[in-house]
C-alpha cells in the first residue's frame, strides 16, 4: 500500500529535478521512492557494520571464508 505525502523542496532543486530525463520518464514519485529506499538500505548497512565493529573491535570480524555450509543440518 502506498500513501501520499507532502514534502517541501527548494524551487531551484525542483527545477533541476523536473528537467532530468529519468524523472520525466518515470515521474517524481518513482525516483524519490528508489532514492529513499537506497538511503534506508545504506543506513541499515552502516548500522550493521557499526555493530560488527563494536562486537569485534579493531580486529574486525574473523575470516569466515569456506565456512558457509558448516551450519547446515544433515538431511535437509
Amino acid at each position: 500500500m502506498k500513501k501520499a505525502i507532502q514534502i517541501t523542496i527548494d524551487e531551484g532543486l525542483l527545477k533541476v529535478l523536473d528537467e532530468d530525463p529519468e524523472i520525466r520518464a518515470e515521474g517524481r514519485s518513482s525516483v524519490f521512492q528508489r532514492v529513499l529506499s537506497q538511503y534506508v538500505k545504506s543506513k541499515r548497512r552502516a548500522s550493521i557494520a557499526q555493530a560488527y565493529r563494536r562486537g569485534y573491535g579493531k580486529e574486525g570480524a574473523p575470516d569466515l571464508e569456506g565456512w558457509a555450509d558448516e551450519g547446515a543440518w544433515q538431511g535437509e
